[in-house]
């Protein structure tokens, strides 16, 4: 039987294992830092001076000192130390210092990109996919006229993107 889970490696308890408080409890802090996943900054320059047992950053890439060989990784101040947990593919947290979501692809960290098929506000969509481009008026003796066709047209791509009502 492994003593760890496969994805974000929490200990398990062990068949007749003494003391299963303390695998217990390590797994406990370890599901406690990565619930709505919320970091002080990502891949900070230097180690947190002063960090606050719960606060928790994302580790760069080359790390030093205590987050050496931790890249990448989710590191939580505990009272009982730096607790790591691994970063896998589509795990998000939230960045206190950028303001935004960060996103894990598998290689690296991405701060506010957020990839969609459609944005809907109370139900109704208000941007989908990219409409063809729209040809803008030229030539002929009537300007008025092509106006109106390009304006029409810039109404009905704003229409299908949900931007303006019909």
């Amino acid at each position: 039987m492994p003593d760890q889970t496969s994805r974000f490696l929490f200990p398990l308890l062990a068949s007749g294992q003494a003391q299963k408080e303390v695998t217990h409890n390590e797994a406990l802090t370890m599901i406690d830092a990565l619930i709505s996943t919320i970091v002080q900054s990502v891949a900070p320059a230097n180690l947190p001076v002063a960090p606050m047992p719960g606060q928790c950053w994302i580790v760069g890439l080359g790390p030093t000192g205590a987050w050496t060989g931790q890249a990448n990784a989710i590191a939580c101040w505990t009272a009982g130390g730096w607790r790591f947990m691994p970063a896998q593919a589509g795990l998000s947290a939230w960045s206190v210092a950028d303001g935004m979501l960060v996103r894990f692809d598998g290689i690296d960290w991405i701060k506010g990109l957020e990839n969609a098929s459609s944005y809907q506000v109370n139900g109704l969509s208000v941007v989908g996919a990219r409409q063809s481009a729209i040809a803008g008026p030229s030539g002929g003796a009537n300007i008025d006229s092509e106006s109106r066709v390009a304006i029409g047209a810039i109404l009905t791509a704003l229409r299908a993107h949900g931007l303006i009502t019909t």
